[in-house]
């Protein structure tokens, strides 16, 4: 019984430990200071950072170095109280064409950064910053598209010359229409079958009544596409807002997890995110009295009555353009008056009606509506009930002078604040429904530090107790197990760096827990050699047995194992999704390292010749 491995196995572990090496090494570096500058539009990044440096230079701000990267600037400095104060310089002196943010920029190597060698991404728990967890309206997205579909089915009901009654929404039920004859129900059946397939049909003969009701793979389809629009656009409003590595993911069924890491004011952030501020165009109603229709409270059929700085105003019903046709915003002031200004691109769509339109009523007035969704929480009789109160304001009304093309520049704003919010909100888009804050979080970057000391003392005190504990006991055994178990660190470490996976406080839990599991394995083994030794089995039978027989019962235990882990990663989200995402890799990393490197190593040193005794403790 020789215990030798074939050279192209140990060939393909070294090349393993050495990627794995490769790999890792980017975590032992450490982060500077940076602030990254991005544009709103193509700029020449070279002039930019010309431009920068001119800045920084006279305001006496020192920093290590600038350099571009895609479409971003990146500048690093040596302290954080450096950092902020330029952030804040350059803020002022470029203005809101430019996103400035602040970031930690890795020292990593340039080669490293090239093979995609990077470090962990640390969760809030260890960089600090705000969690929000945010629920989303599914159900008003439904009802809409119910109210939508009730509209469409009626108008071609009445196309079609099918007589009905009636037709309405009920809520939590779908779409009732009732019928004047079974023969008309039977084509109105016929009818809503063919033009809308996603409906399913009930219908009451007695009463000629049908029951419309979305399908539930359309139910499903609605409910994650509202999701992955309102994340997308969170995203969107998180890039604007300026947050390097912040996470935007999925939590349940209707729920929205943002994680942003360095962020100290909480409250500017969650104005951001859960703003539903818009634009709406309309022509102002020149035809009637809106004095009149105020005292005597009739308006108009095609009229909407609003109020502009204390005095009634008249608009017409019909948008001449909404906030969705705007591709480009930035905060900026009237050159004529000084005053707060929003500059607006279009490109999203309805931009030539908006354009015909503005040409046929050169001479007369058009109103510019601020509008804007506020969710309050109220505690009635212990039970949490939200209000949503849409809330429209006319900040404008101009005199159109010409036809208005895809540049334009809206006025009115009470200050240079709302202009930047407006501004904000209207280049990351408008969300498909209300969101609500259900969990706020914020973690200090002081506790942030104290966690990962923390956790690193954990990990340290428990490696330093098992590899004592393993050597006493095991000996040149346990000094091989030793070695397996930093292989198994600089492999998970590597594995983690791989596939991006954010680590947080629970995950240096895993990793500790992984030392553990790491070594139990070759207990099981170590003491199936000793056994097999005890019955008078020779060394390397000894040697050959131990690891054959310990295989199945360390696979059992990790495959159980790792069956938690997967319903732990399915059902959990945040912090226990990270948990259980080291725990699996952990697991396949210390089976790797366990049972093949420390075979590979003990071959290398007792297999190929003649022992006649194990260095294992006995």
């Amino acid at each position: 019984m020789q215990n030798k491995y074939p050279l192209w196995k140990n060939v393909m572990l070294i090349i393993i430990a050495v990627i794995g090496l490769i790999y890792a090494i980017p975590n032992l570096y450490s982060e500077d200071p940076a602030v990254q500058i991005s544009s709103q539009s193509p700029v020449d990044m070279g002039q930019l950072s010309q431009h920068v440096e001119t800045i920084l230079h006279d305001a006496k701000i020192r920093y290590n170095s600038i350099t571009t990267s895609g479409d971003h600037l990146e500048i690093r400095f040596a302290s954080t109280d450096t950092q902020l104060l330029a952030r804040d310089t350059i803020k002022n002196a470029l203005g809101e064409q430019y996103t400035v943010a602040l970031n930690l920029a890795p020292t990593t190597p340039q080669w490293m950064s090239r093979i995609g060698a990077e470090p962990m991404k640390q969760g809030l728990d260890l960089r600090g910053g705000v969690h929000f967890l945010l629920e989303v309206d599914v159900d008003s997205v439904i009802s809409r598209r119910y109210e939508g579909l009730m509209k469409s089915i009626g108008q071609d009901l009445r196309e079609e010359g099918i007589r009905y009654t009636g037709i309405r929404y009920i809520a939590d039920k779908g779409i009732d229409i009732r019928f004047r004859t079974p023969e008309a129900m039977d084509a109105g059946i016929a009818e809503i079958k063919d033009k809308f397939p996603d409906l399913l049909i009930s219908q009451s003969p007695v009463t000629n009544t049908i029951l419309a009701v979305l399908s539930p793979t359309e139910l499903n389809t609605i409910r994650q596409n509202t999701i992955e629009q309102t994340m997308s656009i969170l995203r969107n409003r998180v890039n604007e807002l300026g947050v390097g590595e912040a996470v935007v993911q999925q939590q349940g069924a209707t729920r929205v997890g943002v994680d942003l890491p360095g962020i100290q004011d909480a409250a500017r952030a969650k104005q951001i995110l859960g703003g539903t501020a818009t634009l709406q165009f309309y022509l102002v109603d020149q035809d009637n009295d809106a004095q009149v229709a105020k005292q005597t409270g009739v308006i108009p059929v095609n009229s909407k009555l609003y109020m502009m700085d204390g005095q009634p105003i008249l608009l017409k019903r019909q948008i001449v353009l909404s906030g969705d046709s705007i591709t480009s915003a930035v905060s900026s002031f009237d050159q004529q008056t000084g005053t707060p200004a929003v500059q607006v691109q279009l490109g999203g769509g309805g931009e030539s009606l908006f354009t015909k339109i503005t040409r046929e009523n050169i001479g007369k007035r058009m109103a510019i509506v601020f509008v804007e969704s506020k969710t309050d929480t109220y505690n009635i009789d212990g039970v949490e009930k939200r209000m949503t109160k849409r809330e429209e304001r006319v900040i404008s009304a101009p005199v159109i002078q010409s036809a208005l093309g895809n540049n334009f520049q809206i006025t009115g704003l009470s200050d240079s604040k709302e202009a930047s919010n407006l501004a904000l909100l209207l280049r990351a888009g408008a969300l498909p429904a209300v969101i609500y804050p259900v969990e706020e979080r914020t973690v200090g970057p002081s506790l942030g530090k104290e966690n990962i000391r923390r956790g690193l003392v954990s990990l340290e005190v428990g490696m330093g107790l098992i590899i004592v504990l393993m050597l006493v006991y095991y000996r040149f055994f346990g000094l091989v197990a030793n070695i397996a178990l930093f292989l198994n660190l600089i492999l998970l470490s590597a594995l983690m760096s791989l596939i991006g996976n954010t680590l947080t406080l629970p995950g240096i839990a895993a990793f500790v827990l992984t030392v553990g599991m790491a070594v139990d394995a070759n207990v099981l083994i170590y003491e199936r050699i000793r056994e097999e030794l005890r019955n008078g089995v020779s060394p390397q039978a000894a040697i050959y047995a131990g690891y054959d027989r310990a295989f199945a019962t360390i696979v059992d235990a990790n495959v159980t194992t790792l069956i938690v882990g997967i319903i732990l990663f399915a059902i959990g989200s945040g912090p226990i999704r990270g948990f259980a995402v080291i725990l699996s890799l952990g697991l396949l990393t210390s089976m790797l390292t366990s049972i093949i490197y420390t075979r590979a190593i003990v071959n290398w040193y007792y297999g190929g010749r003649s022992v006649k005794k194990l260095s294992i403790g006995i």
